[in-house]
């Protein structure tokens, strides 16, 4: 029997997707194809950007003929009158109506929220950026399979403005912390299946230094940075640290610890997913 096949929407649009590709940053479908490929060598992945006009599923393609779907993260606003948001939620509702099993981070938790009957809005708190901290699952979270394997408290990738508020009847809190209160969420609806991240599991330290680089001076503009030299010398020990491992003296400086650096560890709920959903509802 072949391997699972995945679909993977990538939610960004064109431009946003070339803004991160001239700052060396990987697109983000690329980023979850990788991902998926850490986690299971053998799994096939079409890439779909329903973000772009008539953008369709491959050739002969339908939803019920992958073993998973994969969202990831997006730089559009889901809550803002824009053309571009309308067909990734109808997406989304289609998606759980062909009860393939779904997985995302960020803007995927939301997209799916939003279509299950949720609500998302600006976090108050503005722009929780680069390492979120002390994310602590819920009692449901603790005994769900999204987290088995996974510590109690732990750190992570991060990069949003907007959070879910509400969540759809059939949604689970499975994990928050002190600047976001829904940080990972499991939805059931119409006899689908979505389980999601609001944090990045699929970055690693050399593309969070490259997606601090396309956002400098809006990170400058927040007071995340005094200025321009500060927010380099930010990126380069990003990728020092990327590309030397051993340099404890930059992972004590900048508070990163085997949460993040460790790719078994930071891709636990990638590999539960594909384990627990996939894997077992694969077609024949």
């Amino acid at each position: 029997m072949e391997g699972p096949r995945f679909l993977v929407i990538d939610g960004y649009n064109r431009e946003a997707r070339d803004e991160l590709a001239a700052g060396g940053a990987s697109r983000a479908g690329d980023l979850y194809v990788a991902m998926l490929r850490k986690c299971l060598p053998e799994a096939a992945c079409d890439i779909v950007y329903p973000a772009d006009p008539g953008a369709a599923l491959p050739k002969g393609a339908a939803l019920e003929q992958y073993d998973g779907i994969a969202w990831t993260g997006c730089s559009l606003t889901i809550y803002e009158d824009d053309p571009r948001v309308g067909p990734q939620i109808e997406l989304a509702k289609a998606a759980y109506e062909s009860k393939v099993p779904s997985f995302g981070s960020c803007w995927a938790a939301q997209i799916a929220v939003v279509a299950a009957g949720g609500i998302v809005r600006a976090n108050p708190r503005g722009r929780e950026m680069g390492i979120a901290r002390k994310i602590a699952l819920t009692p449901e979270g603790r005994g769900h399979p999204l987290y088995v394997g996974k510590a109690s408290v732990f750190d992570a990738f991060i990069s949003h403005v907007d959070e879910i508020t509400h969540l759809p009847a059939g949604g689970v809190l499975l994990a928050s912390n002190a600047f976001t209160h829904i940080q990972a969420v499991s939805v059931t609806h119409k006899g689908g299946s979505f389980w999601g991240l609001q944090y990045h599991p699929e970055y690693d330290l050399h593309e969070l230094a490259r997606l601090t680089f396309c956002r400098i001076d809006k990170l400058i503009k927040l007071g995340f940075f005094k200025n321009r030299e500060a927010a380099l010398d930010y990126v380069n020990l990003l990728e020092t640290l990327h590309q030397d491992p051993s340099r404890k003296d930059i992972a004590w400086l900048l508070g990163i610890d085997e949460d993040v650096t460790n790719e078994d560890v930071r891709l636990t709920e990638v590999r539960n997913w594909i384990e627990r959903l996939v894997l077992p509802n694969m077609r024949s």
